[in-house]
C-alpha cells in the first residue's frame, strides 16, 4: 500500500519559533561533518545559513511520518543520517538508511539532472525513452544496468566481462537496455514499436513516421517583420523542441539543429530561416518538426 504525504500537511503552519527549535538541535560543527560544507568552510567560499537548515527540513519529515527506512542517492546519505539522529533525539526509533548510486545522464558526465537537460524521464514516450538511453556514452553501460534493471548478478558479471574483452558490440548491449527500460514503463508492444522505429531513423537514416507539425497558419505567428524568414528559437521552444528560447538559441549556435528537407537545407547557422510546407527540421538526435499545409 502506498501512502501519498504532502510536506505542508506540516510546514504550512511551522512557525519560527520552531525552526528555532529544530535548529537547536544541532551545532554548527555537526552541520560540517557533511564533506562539502566543510570543504567550502575550509575553503573561505560562501556557504548560506539556508543549506544548513535544508537537511535539518528534512530530517523532519522522517520525524512526522515515522519512517522505517529511507531511500536516497549517496549526495542524500548526510541528510538521512541526519533525520535518524533527530528522530533519536525526539524519542522515535531511527530509520534505516539505504543509498543508491546516483546516475550520470546521457552526456554520460554530469549527474542526470532536469536542470541540465540530461535525464530521460519516466514520462517520455516509448520513442524518446529508447533513443536517449541509446545515446548514453559506452562507459556509464554498466552504471545503468545495475541500477536501472532487475538483472541477476552473475549475468551483470558476464556482460561487464564481455565489455572489458571487447567480446560483444556495445550498441547491442545498449538495446538490451533501451528495451528493457521501455518495457518497465510502457510495455512490450510499445517497446517494440520504440525499437523498430530506432533502427529506422537512426540507423536507416529516415525521418520518423510521427513527428510534431506546425501547420503555415500557425507558422505565422512566427514571421520576422521585413523579411521572408521565421524566429527559429520561438519556434523550437513553443513546439516542444527545446526547453527555453534561450536554449534554442545555444543549440543553434552549437549546430544542432538541421533543415533536412525544404529551403535551405542543412546545418542552420542563424536565427531566421526560411521555411515552407514540407519543411522538416531535426533538432539534436531525436526531435524533429515538419512544416505542413494548412488544412
Amino acid at each position: 500500500k502506498t501512502e501519498v504525504r504532502w510536506q505542508s500537511e506540516w510546514f504550512d503552519d511551522f512557525k519560527l519559533s520552531d525552526v528555532v527549535r529544530l535548529a537547536g538541535r544541532f551545532t554548527v560543527a555537526q552541520m560540517l561533518q557533511r564533506e562539502d560544507f566543510r570543504q567550502r568552510f575550509d575553503a573561505k567560499q560562501p556557504l548560506g545559513i539556508h543549506e544548513l537548515l535544508y537537511p535539518l527540513l528534512q530530517a523532519y519529515d522522517s520525524v512526522v511520518i515515522d519512517a522505517d527506512v529511507e531511500f536516497g542517492g549517496t549526495d542524500q546519505l548526510f541528510n538521512m543520517l541526519v533525520g535518524r539522529e533527530l528522530q533519536q533525539a525526539m524519542g522515535k526509533e531511527p530509520q534505516i538508511v539505504f543509498t543508491m548510486k546516483l546516475l550520470v545522464g546521457t552526456d554520460g558526465v554530469q549527474k542526470m539532472s532536469k536542470s541540465l537537460g540530461n535525464t530521460i524521464d519516466l514520462e517520455d514516450p516509448p520513442v524518446d525513452q529508447y533513443g536517449k538511453v541509446m545515446s548514453i556514452p559506452d562507459d556509464v553501460l554498466m552504471d545503468y544496468l545495475e541500477a536501472a534493471t532487475d538483472l541477476p548478478d552473475e549475468e551483470l558479471t558476464y556482460i561487464r566481462k564481455q565489455l572489458d574483452e571487447k567480446s560483444v558490440n556495445p550498441m547491442n548491449v545498449k538495446k538490451r537496455l533501451a528495451r528493457d527500460i521501455v518495457r518497465q514503463f510502457h510495455g512490450e508492444a510499445a517497446t517494440d514499436e520504440a525499437a523498430a522505429e530506432f533502427e529506422r531513423v537512426f540507423q536507416e537514416r529516415e525521418t520518423p513516421g510521427d513527428m510534431n507539425e506546425v501547420s503555415l497558419t500557425d507558422l505565422g505567428s512566427y514571421h520576422v517583420d521585413g523579411s521572408t524568414d521565421y524566429d527559429l528559437p520561438h519556434l523550437l521552444h513553443d513546439k516542444g523542441l527545446a526547453a527555453s528560447v534561450a536554449e534554442a538559441r545555444r543549440l543553434i549556435k552549437q549546430g544542432a539543429v538541421h533543415v533536412l528537407e525544404g529551403p535551405g537545407a542543412g546545418t542552420i547557422q542563424k536565427l531566421h530561416v526560411e521555411l515552407a510546407a514540407g519543411s522538416v527540421l531535426r533538432v539534436g538526435k531525436r526531435r524533429f518538426l515538419k512544416v505542413v499545409d494548412t488544412a
